[in-house]
């Protein structure tokens, strides 16, 4: 007996086993950071040499955000690209502003026309000719009661505190807010954002984001969270930002020592492809976590850059290693410029059955559409229930089986 249930043991390991073999071929050509940092290494030494720049200043945020590449002729110094290339960047330039930090830009394999990280930090000219979307397809000007503020829900609200980024990632849902011209939100607006937190005492939740709130110094953004923590109706605080990613210098000791002394505190940012994971984004990550800030990922799914069963696996397990758990997937919205990153809804669900059962929970995000006119997020998933009876349910497991299910009325407990 005892030999038998090993032997079905070990027959059902071997088809578990077959069942991922496919992505354990594919993992093999999908890199992380790590996986290159050599050729990291060698951009960051040409970009340095160009800018001028030093071992030291290369660590310090306020040279990178300075740094930013904006413009063709310094970008053309730093990397090689296509006269067409150059060409379309032009012009898209005039009518959508484009920057990336030189530690951003040190990520992207130029050899690769269509590489993951280029494909966010620099134009395409599909931002001018791939018709479709609007500005503002969440309605957040018209659901802004307070200056900078959006609020689309009963109990939460969000603070828009700069809209400075040390990339202006092409896929932006506010490039409508960047401009010309960097400027954080100036102090009569943040305290009138405060105010109306302060009298609406059902606002529990606070949510700072822009732009990125922390391309803010240190003392205004502590100023922000110790005038949050006086309401006592605030229970929890959260940053959104992707300076871990695209500037993980900003993620200081002195930072994280001054957001540890305001929780419940977390922070949401946003890894897209396994390459934005390195050893500098880890230790940002890292350092943050051992503060005991929780981090969660909003990966954007993006046409041509993560939307692949593999990649979105390799990265959330690839995250759980630095202590950051994935918690949503964003559907891509409708937003005018970018609509060549927006995927079928059909390839997000795809995306959410290849993870489920072929990977831990803790790797597996809430797939979002964020439903036009600021109506809010809607969590969109494969359909695991096929039908109902009066007692039961049909329901479809990961690997397809279907199975019955009771669906028993609830014992009355107080009559025991």
């Amino acid at each position: 007996m005892i030999d038998t249930k090993r032997q079905r043991a070990l027959a059902r390991a071997q088809k578990l086993r077959e069942r991922i073999e496919e992505y354990l071929e594919s993992r093999k050509i999908i890199h992380t950071g790590f996986d290159v940092v050599e050729d990291i290494e060698v951009r960051k030494r040409r970009i340095m040499e160009e800018l001028g720049g030093t071992e030291e200043q290369w660590n310090d945020w306020h040279w990178q955000l300075a740094n930013r590449i904006r413009d063709v002729d310094t970008l053309t110094r730093l990397i090689e690209l296509e006269e067409q290339d150059l060409a379309d960047i032009t012009r898209v330039g005039k009518h959508h502003r484009w920057a990336v930090s030189p530690y951003y830009l040190s990520l992207a394999d130029f050899s690769d026309r269509f590489g993951p990280i280029k494909l966010q930090a620099i134009p395409l000219i599909a931002e001018l000719t791939v018709p479709g979307g609007t500005l503002d397809p969440m309605a957040e000007e018209y659901t802004s009661p307070a200056p900078a503020i959006t609020r689309r829900y009963p109990d939460r609200l969000i603070i828009l505190a700069s809209n400075i980024c040390p990339v202006y990632c092409r896929h932006c849902q506010r490039r409508r807010l960047i401009g010309q011209r960097d400027h954080h939100t100036d102090w009569r607006q943040i305290e009138e954002s405060i105010k109306y937190i302060r009298d609406n005492p059902e606002i529990r939740d606070v949510l700072i984001t822009g732009g990125d709130p922390l391309t803010r110094e240190d003392e205004d953004i502590e100023r922000m969270l110790s005038a949050l923590r006086k309401i006592d109706h605030v229970e929890i605080i959260r940053i959104g930002t992707r300076t871990p990613i695209t500037m993980p210098q900003r993620i200081t000791p002195e930072l994280v020592s001054m957001l540890a002394k305001y929780h419940p505190l977390y922070l949401n940012t946003q890894f897209n492809h396994p390459r934005e994971i390195t050893p500098d984004s880890a230790k940002a990550c890292n350092m943050l976590a051992d503060a005991g800030i929780p981090l969660g990922n909003q990966m954007v799914l993006l046409n041509g850059i993560n939307a692949r069963c593999s990649v979105v696996k390799a990265l959330n397990q690839e995250l759980l290693k630095i202590r950051v758990r994935p918690y949503y997937i964003f559907h891509a919205k409708e937003i005018k410029g970018t609509i060549h990153f927006v995927t079928s809804v059909d390839k997000g669900i795809e995306i959410m059955e290849f993870l489920r059962g072929y990977t831990s929970g803790l790797a597996i995000p809430c797939y979002i559409i964020n439903a036009p006119n600021g109506l809010g997020k809607t969590p969109i998933l494969p359909q695991y229930v096929l039908s109902r009876g009066p007692d039961f349910i049909t329901i479809r497991t990961w690997e397809n089986k279907v199975v019955r299910y009771p669906n028993r009325r609830e014992v009355d407990i107080r009559q025991f």
